[in-house]
């Protein structure tokens, strides 16, 4: 059994609202080992014998069926999330700004995230992710925000804190 991280996309924030109690039992009844979730954000840690792809694909169509929605999941293995967030390029504590790195599972969409950033933005792309920092306050209406807030990139993309990150790597 692999140990995977599982990251909703805009769970409990922008109008999708699940207890996280709820869906831990969805997960749970669909077949996944050892499911907890991480703050009300859509963070699961979670394990299966599948790989990455088709833990991400029947979590998907689980909260479709349980719940609703058109559900957006990216699953990675957590050694792969503990790589990514030891490679963070930029200082991870700045007064004044937030840290944040997006999940990217679409290689066009990665490409298209990693350029572009305000004059207020730090972005570094990485293997699958952008690394991103931004001031506080401004996420949803920086340059990397608002392209990552288009439809296009919904179900392809994920951004989480570094402190979220690292509560979930515990």
């Amino acid at each position: 059994m692999t140990k995977y991280a599982a990251f909703l996309r805009g769970v409990n924030v922008g109008g999708i609202n699940l207890k996280m109690a709820e869906l831990a039992t969805a997960l749970a009844d669909a077949g996944f080992a050892n499911v907890r979730t991480i703050l009300a954000s859509g963070n699961v840690l979670l394990e299966s014998s599948a790989g990455a792809a088709a833990v991400r694909k029947k979590a998907e169509a689980t909260l479709r069926e349980k719940f609703g929605y058109d559900a957006w999941v990216l699953a990675y293995d957590i050694d792969t999330v503990r790589a990514i967030v030891d490679a963070y390029p930029f200082e991870r504590e700045v007064e004044g700004y937030q840290s944040y790195v997006t999940f990217v599972a679409d290689k066009a969409a990665l490409a298209a995230l990693g350029e572009g950033a305000g004059p207020e933005e730090r972005i570094s792309r990485g293997k699958g992710v952008v690394y991103w920092q931004v001031p506080k306050g401004g996420t949803l209406d920086s340059t990397i925000g608002k392209t990552m807030g288009k439809p296009r990139y919904k179900s392809s993309t994920t951004t989480r804190n570094l402190r979220t990150l690292a509560k979930v790597l515990r």
